[in-house]
């Protein structure tokens, strides 16, 4: 987890050197851009610090080695319907939700019932139809 933590602490580092440039050329009139820079600097060194000791608690991982193959990582990356389209209905239906909050609610409320539906649709697939097991 070497590289995760370098790349957290580096989007504290930039976060932290742009609150103060941006504070100053915008001759802090604008009080929430170096606010919200500050608190991102925060959080990137928290996720950094985070990492950092979770690797080095749990050492070495092949992730890490240049040198390493796609076979040295073993394990179950988990179980997918092969051909499913519930994904995409769910897909659909979280547009027409996050539209509906711009457009009007009844649009949400529809995108809302439709997600829902395609939300059960997919945790369901695999007791019945074709990929029943």
């Amino acid at each position: 987890m070497k590289i995760e933590s370098v790349i957290f602490a580096l989007v504290a580092v930039f976060a932290a050197i742009m609150a103060p440039i941006y504070g100053i050329l915008t001759h802090w009139n604008e009080p929430v851009g170096p606010v919200g820079l500050f608190l991102s600097a925060g959080l990137g060194a928290m996720v950094a610090f985070y990492l950092w000791l979770t690797g080095k608690r749990i050492g070495y991982r092949p992730d890490d080695n240049p040198d390493g193959e796609i076979n040295e990582i073993e394990g179950d990356y988990g179980a997918f319907a092969p051909h499913s389209w519930w994904p995409l209905w769910l897909g659909l239906s979280a547009a027409m939700l996050f539209m509906g909050v711009a457009v009007g609610w009844w649009l949400a409320a529809v995108g809302a019932f439709l997600g829902v539906v395609a939300l059960i649709g997919w945790t369901f697939e695999f007791y019945k139809g074709p990929h029943a097991n």
